[in-house]
């Protein structure tokens, strides 16, 4: 045998050696998260006893003493508060919504079940009574601009069901939601309804932050559930003049105190050097935000209990970070990245889920193209608990930042995402429509994806 064949002999052997060694370190993690609780209770109990946690309020701070205590109780070496100034919107009293004629003898009064869309303007405090005009798309909006004064636009903005990703039928439809108030009142709208971002067959309406533009006025905006826009597009569709009316007490307070809740584990050989994992913290109002985005911050924390459980030491310094305000801010991670920067940190790695509690199906990542290579060889490795892809593109709202301004490779677990926007910012989105399986494989492969980073680097 020549020197050649000698040495390629060697690498293979001391290749399959390695992933032979792995294979077995990758299963014990995994019988650790499926044999444990931990992050189900977790979950049932962020859910049960804090509930909704928007920015700024009292289920905000209750979230956050709640995420200090189970860091600590995972075996985080050090759990700190990361202070950052958050929005402070709230909702008021119910949201109302009915529509008639304006007499309301055509047409009976119909209520419709609504929501304000987060960091809207609420009405006068005896609501609005005015026109309604059906608008399908931007292209139309600006067609026919010269009709939008004094009326409520509602705009008929499908959930494409052709796309295979549900995320890009999100993206689509939901740039109604963010840029639609402000598109209409450039043209004096009085107010914007749409349909709410999702492909569910219920009447709930899902919420979400819409983003104003401060050249035009801001006009109160709310979704509406699906069956009750159906009905009223329906009306309008057929020609018929329809008033609507809607009220809301929706309105800014003046920011608040919010934090990040960070524990971590120290690294053996790097500590001041780190692989951030994280999910976010505060959820919308009508629920519990257990899809969105409690799955992520459990599955965080149990990436962290799980390697400190099996006797894991990490290389590098393991951070665990609940963000704050992702919703409707994004505060808690650009603070988190403005910090790092400022302090010359050096961050190796940065993985997040926020796509929900879902069987997993792969990870997307922001990598170079020699990382990704490097990362790709791992992959059979993953195949035996659900994930088979490392496809290029992908990452998270609040480990972006860090991307953005330090260059840190990020990645973002990319659950199954049927079901994730019948759930999405609606009432629907409880801890009884996780399934604690596919939690606990999120959390499992989430910890093996960490302990690879760890052990080789990119």
């Amino acid at each position: 045998m020549n020197r050649f064949v000698w040495v390629m002999a060697l690498l293979v052997f001391q290749s399959a050696t390695a992933q032979t060694d792995d294979s077995g370190f990758l299963r014990k993690i995994a019988d650790n998260v499926l044999s444990s609780n931990a992050a189900y209770e977790n979950l049932r109990a962020l859910c049960k006893t804090v509930g909704p946690r928007l920015a700024g309020s009292s289920g905000m701070v209750k979230a956050e003493a709640w995420g200090q205590k189970a860091l600590r109780d995972a075996g985080a070496d050090k759990v700190w508060l990361q202070e950052c100034a958050v929005p402070n919107w709230v909702r008021g009293n119910k949201d109302e919504a009915w529509y008639s004629s304006k007499d309301g003898k055509t047409i009976k009064k119909t209520p419709m079940d609504i929501l304000a869309l987060g960091n809207s303007m609420g009405t006068d405090p005896k609501g609005i009574f005015l026109p309604a005009i059906l608008i399908n798309d931007f292209n139309e909006l600006e067609a026919r601009k010269a009709e939008l004064a004094g009326k409520i636009v509602v705009f008929n903005n499908i959930f494409d069901p052709k796309n295979l990703s549900t995320f890009k039928s999100y993206g689509e439809s939901g740039a109604y939601r963010v840029r639609g108030a402000s598109m209409a009142a450039k043209y004096g709208a009085k107010a914007v309804l749409v349909r709410s971002i999702t492909a569910s067959t219920d009447n709930n309406p899902h919420t979400g932050s819409l983003v104003y533009d401060t050249a035009y006025p801001k006009i109160p905006a709310a979704a509406m559930g699906l069956k009750d826009a159906d009905a009223l597009i329906a009306r309008l569709k057929a020609g018929e003049e329809v008033y609507v009316f809607y009220r809301s007490e929706a309105r800014f307070l003046p920011d608040a105190v919010g934090h990040n809740v960070i524990g971590e584990l120290t690294g053996s050989e790097f500590p001041d050097q780190y692989i951030t994992v994280g999910g976010h913290l505060d959820s919308w109002d009508p629920a519990e935000g257990a899809h969105d985005d409690g799955a992520g911050c459990v599955h965080s924390i149990e990436v962290l209990r799980a390697l400190k459980a099996i006797g894991y030491k990490p290389r590098y310094t393991l951070r665990v970070v609940l963000f704050a305000n992702e919703e409707n801010g994004m505060r808690g991670g650009n603070k988190y990245a403005e910090e790092a920067k400022a302090k010359g940190e050096k961050h190796v790695f940065a993985l997040e889920s926020d796509a929900g509690g879902f069987t997993p199906r792969s990870f997307g990542f922001t990598a170079s193209l020699d990382q990704l290579r490097n990362m790709r060889a791992w992959v059979s490795l993953f195949e035996p608990y659900g994930v088979y892809q490392f496809n290029a593109g992908g990452g998270g709202a609040d480990i972006g930042p860090l991307n953005r301004l330090l260059g840190t490779p990020m990645a973002g677990l990319n659950p199954d995402n049927s079901r994730y926007f019948d759930l999405h910012h609606a009432r629907g989105d409880v801890f009884e429509n996780v399934n604690k399986r596919e939690l606990d494989f999120g959390a499992l492969n989430m910890a093996m994806l960490i302990y690879m980073v760890d052990k080789y680097g990119l």
